[in-house]
């Protein structure tokens, strides 16, 4: 299923750079508002190529399972993005894309086509009203569809960058599962309505839906509620004052006790598991009635590229994102890179700013990191020239590692 990019040549034992053919492997996350991983990608190999024109060289765009996720699976994958028309966190149309690998069976979907907060930013925010319907509504067709005659087996669900805290509750309601209060009627779309739930209506589900395999991508290990969960962390980013929080957190809570008794798991469980506060709480209604798996973002997309297999016999490692600091060595890109690299690779980062020192770099098991910025550079600057730029420091970078070998 991975598709990737290999420049061959043969191997030497002769001292020169240019007749040196290490096997290199260009593995970067985007660079936000300037490059791909596609882009990020293409440009290492150049600079890799400069030094070393031997080289057996792989780009493998990569991702966290964050923004960029769909795109850089599908030009791993080469494959071209669907479009369909859904509804955006508030309900109203919205166009959303959506993607699958080169079998047909695999599907990833980026949860923000459908719930994301750009698609609602031209007008007032609002927290406790925002569902995931329209992420639903992905899901479905996904379900209903079969392009080559082979149906969907598993979907990666990325869920970050979402304007809604309704629990997973309207992406289940697209797959026909039912929220009811204490007269059996449907509950308010929402946050708004989850403190009514009095009982769960699972009669309706889409056939196929407990029947694909679901992994949703989180890069944070927030629970459901309390001081770290998902309305009291993420909800003023999505509008939400005091009172929306308190009422959202209480919400899921009790929406957290519901699918609890419906399935004879302890509530507390539900509101207290890592990860379960990610993109307004999302993961406990899918886990709890889907069986869904909650996985760090950089595994599942790792496994989906083949990242150890492409990574197994590399010389060296050029990795990237557009800021190296602590976080990255906490589940992104760069750590599941590091993680991946053979013992005696050289895995070395390219990046727009670096904030971590040489020191914290050794420890961290990189080999070094260089920054894109040519001297007191303007941030547009580096926005407008970064796969120039990267193209520049890998040759760089390279041209110190074959002094080394």
């Amino acid at each position: 299923m991975r598709m990737s990019h290999i420049t061959s040549g043969p191997r030497s034992g002769t001292a020169s750079p240019l007749d040196m053919a290490p096997r290199i492997v260009c593995v970067p996350d985007s660079f936000k508002g300037s490059a791909t991983a596609a882009e990020a990608a293409a440009a290492l190999a150049r600079g890799a190529r400069e030094v070393f024109p031997q080289a057996q060289i792989t780009e493998l765009p990569f991702a966290d399972g964050g923004e960029g996720t769909l795109e850089a699976l599908l030009a791993v994958w080469g494959q071209e993005a669907e479009q369909l028309e859904v509804l955006d966190a508030i309900g109203r149309p919205a166009t959303a894309l959506v993607g699958r690998s080169a079998d047909g069976r695999t599907a990833v979907l980026e949860a923000a086509q459908g719930n994301g907060l750009p698609q609602v930013s031209d007008v007032p925010l609002q927290p406790r009203r925002a569902d995931t319907y329209g992420v639903g509504l992905i899901a479905q067709h996904l379900l209903d569809t079969a392009p080559g005659g082979t149906q969907v087996e598993e979907i990666l669900l990325c869920i970050g960058g979402s304007a809604s805290t309704d629990g997973g509750t309207g992406l289940l309601r697209a797959l026909g599962v039912e929220f009811l209060d204490d007269a059996g009627a449907p509950v308010a779309p929402g946050g708004h309505g989850l403190a009514e739930i009095a009982a769960v209506d699972v009669s309706g589900l889409h056939p196929r839906a407990a029947e694909v395999r679901w992994r949703i991508a989180v890069d944070v290990d927030n629970p459901l509620t309390g001081e770290r969960g998902a309305a009291a962390v993420f909800g003023p980013q999505k509008g939400a004052d005091e009172d929306d929080v308190a009422a959202l957190d209480a919400g899921l809570s009790h929406l957290a006790g519901v699918l609890a008794a419906h399935t004879g798991a302890a509530a507390e469980d539900y509101r207290q598991a890592a990860g379960f506060g990610a993109a307004g709480g999302i993961p406990v209604g899918l886990v709890s009635l889907l069986g869904a798996e909650v996985v760090p973002g950089s595994q599942m997309v790792g496994e989906a590229v083949g990242l150890a297999e492409s990574l197994a016999d590399a010389d060296i490692v050029l990795t990237g994102e557009g800021s190296l600091d602590s976080q990255s060595l906490g589940g992104k890109v760069v750590e599941a890179v590091r993680r991946n690299a053979p013992a005696g690779a050289a895995v070395v980062v390219i990046a727009g700013t670096v904030k971590l020192t040489a020191a914290e770099c050794r420890e961290a098991g990189l080999t070094g990191a260089f920054s894109i910025a040519p001297g007191a550079a303007e941030l547009q600057e580096l926005l407008e020239r970064a796969p120039e730029l990267i193209t520049q420091t890998a040759a760089q970078a390279c041209g110190l590692l074959a002094h080394g070998r």
